[in-house]
Parts: structure tokens; sequence; C-alpha cells
């Protein structure tokens, strides 16, 4: 919880003397920033924007162990990733919840039911658990109707899980807050200070109230993601990241209706796809392209995205007859992935680095799943900076326990309570406490109540409408155009709760609007590429090189034969 007028007092006390500064509001800050506090540390965050503002609210919101790593052969993060997904289930209840997840196999389609079995096997026994099982066609197409029937030959589910992203950021701030760190959003770096050619703090400027100070830590850390070689170019480091974008569609439920994650390869490039549902809605994804457009705009999906992720859609549930007019909403994130000058961005490493340069400790890359060992793993990277520190432990709990009753909760059912409770943590019981008549209720159509808009605007750190309804809050992600039927009631909330005037009231109902129809709806209609022309397209190239395979396997027959014959 972020008192009233805790800006100020941050901003008061921000030239003491810090332990730690970590820059960067996502899930590796936050959890850096967890860690450092259970220390004892005196650690201060801040973010530029708004917490979770970049990829960590952008995610495919999947908390799973890393299946197609196993592939590639990287045994250590596949396990270390299914013992964090695991640890993540249990202590998070409500925020990070089982996923089923459903592999779908053809015949004569490669990869094959072996193969599969081999791989969820491996998987399986790394987390130390038996999830996965083999259905027939029959008892497939019953776990996931719609879904292309000819040559289906079945297909496997196991078990993962997923999160809303934005809200796991959030939880480990506060609870980083409530034990004694200090976070601060809308706070820009403007320079780094140094001396004798080492990082010792950073040049801070407040966006909202407009005011600078040198901070100053005996540990700087760029925890700022895909944006990492902004800050690295300052100590006359070489760019070494590859950001790379991924871009989603969401769809409303009744429209796409599935009960669990459905995935599978891609007709085009082969790269996989995954459909599911969440927080009420389905979602696509994804796809995995170089991001050429500049890191300070916001990221938005493509024609040739949409288009690619409706090809996609179309080859697999073809049944539907899904079009873009279905589409409810999109949404696209940067990764921090290291560039190693690969021809398919999918081939790039998806694990983490840790960069120690000039007294500035850089961390980007890795994956949500295991943001809590790559926050341990970048403080014990400096530890011999922090005398009598002790050592950072993976036995402390990922998230605080929160089995804590709600009180005057009457109104809500046990899985209104296990969500709140899940994505609130300790101060779920208040936000129950501060709900107004008639705010116990869900919103449209979502599972969000209204009393989470009076809480997130009274103690959460909320400086602008988008951060209301895109972090705080998922609305602008699940109600049709972005939540513009519920402006009206949501006005009053944030009159009271932050203090807007009607003349604020407007600019930030305009910006919000124009933020969202630019970078969350989709593209003009008329600019997106026809899929089922791109879908043919590739129908026609795959079977040319089968005709050229066996035109080729053909003439090597031939010429092993006369070989042979002349040898007789």
């Amino acid at each position: 919880m972020l008192q009233k007028q805790w800006r100020d007092h941050v901003w008061a006390h921000i030239q003491q003397k810090w332990d730690v500064l970590i820059i960067g509001g996502g899930i590796t800050g936050a959890g850096i920033l967890r860690e450092a506090t259970r220390l004892g540390l005196r650690a201060l965050l801040v973010e530029q924007r708004d917490f979770a503002w970049g990829t960590s609210s952008r995610s495919s919101k999947l908390v799973h162990g890393g299946l197609r790593y196993l592939k590639e052969g990287k045994i250590r993060l596949t396990q270390e990733s299914v013992h964090e997904r695991q640890r993540l289930l249990a202590e998070g209840p409500g925020l990070i919840d089982p996923l089923g997840f459903l592999l779908v196999t053809y015949k004569g389609k490669s990869p094959g039911r072996w193969t599969y079995r081999a791989g969820l096997t491996i998987y399986d026994l790394l987390a130390l658990q038996w999830s996965h099982r083999f259905y027939s066609a029959e008892d497939f197409a019953i776990m996931a109707p719609y879904i292309a029937s000819k040559n289906l030959q079945g297909g496997f589910r196991y078990g993962d899980a997923q999160t809303d992203d934005a809200r796991l950021v959030l939880r480990v701030i506060f609870e980083a807050v409530a034990d004694g760190g200090t976070a601060l959003n809308y706070a820009r770096c403007e320079k780094l200070s140094k001396e004798n050619g080492q990082v010792t703090g950073v040049y801070l400027h407040d966006i909202v109230g407009q005011r600078s100070a040198e901070v100053r830590a005996q540990v700087v850390i760029n925890a700022t993601g895909a944006w990492a070689d902004e800050l690295r170019g300052q100590i006359g480091a070489r760019p070494r990241l590859r950001p790379l974008r991924g871009s989603h569609l969401l769809f409303p439920s009744w429209r796409f209706p599935v009960t669990q994650a459905v995935s599978f390869l891609h007709p085009i490039d082969r790269r996989p796809v995954f459909i599911f549902p969440w927080q009420g809605i389905t979602l696509v994804g994804t796809t995995d392209l170089d991001h050429d457009e500049p890191l300070s705009r916001e990221p938005r999906i493509s024609p040739a995205e949409v288009a690619y992720l409706l090809a996609a859609v179309e080859t697999q549930f073809p049944a539907l007859a899904i079009t873009p007019k279905d589409i409810l909403a999109t949404y696209a994130g940067v990764r921090p992935v290291v560039g190693s000058g690969k021809a398919d961005p999918s081939k790039e490493s998806r694990d983490y680095v840790i960069w120690d340069e000039n007294g500035l400790l850089t961390v980007t890359g890795g994956k949500l799943t295991t943001f809590r060992l790559i926050a341990i793993d970048a403080l014990k990277a400096v530890r011999h900076r922090l005398p009598k520190t002790p050592k950072p432990s993976r036995n402390m709990p990922v998230l605080n326990s929160v089995n804590i009753p709600l009180p005057g909760a009457e109104s809500l059912d046990t899985t209104q309570c296990h969500r709140l409770l899940g994505r609130y943590g300790a101060a779920a019981p208040a936000l129950v406490a501060s709900a107004r008549p008639g705010e116990l209720t869900p919103i449209a159509d979502t599972t969000t109540l209204w009393a989470e808009l009076r809480w997130a605007a009274l103690a959460e750190g909320v400086q602008h409408l988008d951060d209301l309804l895109l972090r705080r809050t998922r609305l602008g992600l699940l109600v049709p155009h972005g939540g513009v039927a519920i402006l009206d009631r949501v006005r009053p909330i944030c009159e009271e709760t932050l203090g807007w005037h009607d003349k604020r009231w407007q600019k930030e109902v305009t910006d919000y609007n124009a933020l969202w129809h630019c970078c969350y709806s989709l593209p003009p209609l008329t600019t997106i590429p026809d899929w089922q022309a791109m879908l043919a397209a590739a129908t026609s190239l795959r079977r040319d090189h089968r005709l050229l395979g066996h035109s080729l396997k053909s003439i090597y027959d031939n010429a092993v034969r006369q070989l042979l014959k002349k040898r007789r």
C-alpha cells in the first residue's frame, strides 16, 4: 500500500544514502527490490513510466517451465523454471493459477506422438510430478471443441500455469514496500553519476512533481529490460540487446470458446502458437519479430502480425470462421533478448545475463517464471560491495502467505475471495473495507470488482487513467473499446480519490482513448494482409518442396543404381 502523499515523502528523503538503487519497475526490478529488502538493505526502485509499464504487463501471461527449452537441450533452465512454477502455484493461488495445456497431433505431421511423449515425460520428471496424458482423437475433440478434425490423431494434456503479469509485479513491489523498501514510478533517470569512471548513482527527475535530485547508492542496478543498452551506452558499453516484439490478439470468450490452452505449430513457419482462456476472454499469441521502432514509443501490433495470428486461428479452428471484427483488443510487448546474430529471432536464447561494467550491474533477459532466481543471482553478484550483507537464500518464500479472512465480505463468494487475496495479498482486507455500497460487484462481464478501481486509485500509486485501466486492473483489455462505456462510473472514483478536476479528467480520457486506439486496438482493416492468401502460398511452397524432395530422391536413387551396375 502506498499512503497518501507518498511521493512527497519519498522525494523528501530521496537523497539519503542507499545501499541498492534499482532502475526499472518490471518484474526483474521488483524481484530485486523484494530480495534486497529481505536482506535488510536500504533499497530504492525507480521507474520512468508506471510500474510494469513495459514487457511485464505485456507478456504472454504464462508461468511455465519452458517445454520448448528441452528441445534446445537446456535442462537446467527447464528444471529451475518448473520448480519456480510449482512454488508460485503453491504461494500465490488466485494470482498464479493452474492451466491445462493441450498439444494437438495430426497424422503425417511432426512433431509426432512419440516426440511429444518423450519431451513431456522429461518435463514432468523435472517437476517431480506426472501431469501428462495422451487422448484419442474423439476425446481430444471433446476437450477442444471446434478444433480442426481432418487427420486428427489426438493429443496430450499436461499442466502449466498462468498469471496476471502486471498484478504479479505490483504484489511483489508492495510486499517489498511493506517490508521497508521504497518504490517510485514516473521518476526518470536523466543521467548516471560517476566518480573515477565508476557509477555511483543517478540524476533523477520527477515527471509528476517536476523536481530533480542526485541519488547515490553503493550499488546501481540496471533492470530496464529492453532499454538496458541505453544506460549501458552512458558508460561506453557496446549495444548487446536485440529487442524482439511479441504481439497478441484478445477475443470475447463467447466468440472463441476454449476451456484450456491449445498449443500447436504455426502452419507457415512452424513456430509454437497458443490459444488459452485468461480472465474471461481468449488470448492468442504470440509473434517473434525484430522490433525496429524507437523504444520510447509504446509498442503495438502490426497489420502483418494480425494476419499471422489469424492464419493460425483459421488453420486450427476453421469452424469458428473468426474474422478481424471479432477481435476485442490487442497488445504487444518487447522482449529483452541478447543478440547473437542468428537470422531467425526465435533461435535467440531466452536465458538471462548479468553484466558488471564500471560499477553498473545490468540484469536483463530471462523468464517471468524465474524472476526470483534472477534477483538472487543479481544480488550475489554485488555482495562483495555490500559488506556484512547476508547471503541471499532460495529457501525464502517468493510471496508472503495471505491465509487471512476478509472481514465484511459476506457478499463475495469463495472464488472472488480467492482472487482478491491472490492479487492484493495482505491488502485485500483493506480493499474490501474501502468499498462503497454496490462496489463489491463485478464490472460488466469481467471478474474485476468496482472496489478494485477505488483501491488502486487510493493506495497503488496511480498517476494516469491508463495506469488504472491497463495495469492496476486489465479492464482496457477485457471490456469492449477499452472500457469507454464504464468511464462515467470511473470518473467519480478518480475525482474523489485522486483529486482530479473536470479539466484533468477530460485530458486523461482524451490521452487514454488515443493510446488505446493506437496501441491496443486493431490497425485499420484495410492494412491487414489476406491471411488466407498467406496460408495458400505457404501450402504451395511446402508442396513444391515435397515435389523437389521426391525429385532429388529419384535422381539420387538412379545415380546409386547406375553406380552399383558399373561396379558389378
